[in-house]
């Protein structure tokens, strides 16, 4: 779609009631998956072997059909949140153990929020930002730059700014040493030499080791955040336990131990709701390439 033309779409669908815009995402999402069969295997194969084939093929079939959606339905969030007041967002999310923020910031510390592509996650960060504290995100560089000025407008609505993630070390550095947050997403694929190999679902994969480092080295606390929904228009943004980074003599062993805590967290996160997860991504695909052949 031509960025004009995104733009003349996005002015219409906010001209119609919020119940009209959904029925459209979700149609759009619907359309997806019948027309996408290479995508709707790659959630089967994902879903395979996250859950070593216990899945029964109807659990299968309802959480590919939600992932098509729910990638639509964040594409809405990001079209509104470009237009949404204050009032809404506040009616739209709530916050669960703010006080675990509030008690990191009396320690005089800075916060690295950790993240994944679950449920609502482009309506989460921007939560983060309104509700706890203004973050930088780290984001990846786009082809687009057209489209990529309008969804950094979308993510930045309220309070927060974007680093792209090429050289972002420096930056992340000067962040945590006047105290302020940033927010990096632990689900992606990254370059072999920016992470460490964890089990995650149960499974080998490299996941990147910044946020252990950056805790361990400046007394950072790692703050896994989620949100979640009943009903796809009230959603609840809960802020989890503190992830600890021991700092002993051993930096590397650290690193990986904190590193893998992430991972059991995200995994619990999966494992306990997994309809909520990208499985339409190839998360497997830099170390385990067999997973996605012949699809």
């Amino acid at each position: 779609m031509g960025y004009k033309a995104l733009l003349l779409l996005e002015k219409i669908l906010m001209l119609l009631p919020k119940r009209a815009r959904k029925a459209f995402f979700s149609f759009l999402g619907w359309l997806g998956y019948k027309i996408a069969p290479k995508y709707r295997n790659v959630v089967r194969r994902n879903l395979e072997y996250a859950f070593d084939g216990s899945m029964s093929d109807a659990e299968i079939e309802s959480i590919t059909r939600y992932s098509f959606k729910n990638l639509m339905y964040n594409f809405l969030h990001l079209m509104e949140l470009r237009h949404m007041s204050v009032k809404e967002l506040e009616a739209k999310v709530s916050v669960k153990n703010k006080e675990i923020v509030d008690t990191i910031h009396q320690q005089d510390r800075a916060i690295i929020y950790v993240a994944s592509h679950y449920c609502a996650w482009e309506l989460g960060a921007v939560s983060v930002g309104h509700f706890l504290e203004p973050i930088a995100g780290v984001y990846k560089k786009m082809k687009n730059s057209e489209y990529e000025g309008w969804l950094l407008h979308a993510r930045s609505r309220f309070g927060n700014t974007n680093l792209e993630k090429t050289n972002v070390i420096k930056p992340l550095i000067k962040l945590i040493k006047n105290k302020q947050a940033s927010g990096i997403l632990i689900d992606t694929n990254i370059n072999p030499r920016e992470g460490v190999m964890v089990e995650f679902m149960g499974k080998p994969l490299r996941q990147t080791s910044s946020p252990a480092y950056l805790a361990r080295k400046f007394n950072a606390a790692i703050i896994p955040v989620s949100i979640r929904t009943d009903d796809e228009e009230h959603y609840e943004l809960i802020v989890h336990e503190e992830i600890p980074v021991e700092k002993t003599e051993d930096e590397k062993a650290d690193i990986q131990k904190a590193t893998q805590l992430q991972a059991d967290w995200l995994s619990n996160l999966i494992k306990e709701e997994p309809k909520f997860w990208f499985w339409l991504h190839k998360r497997w695909k830099n170390d385990n390439p067999e997973l996605y052949k012949n699809l």
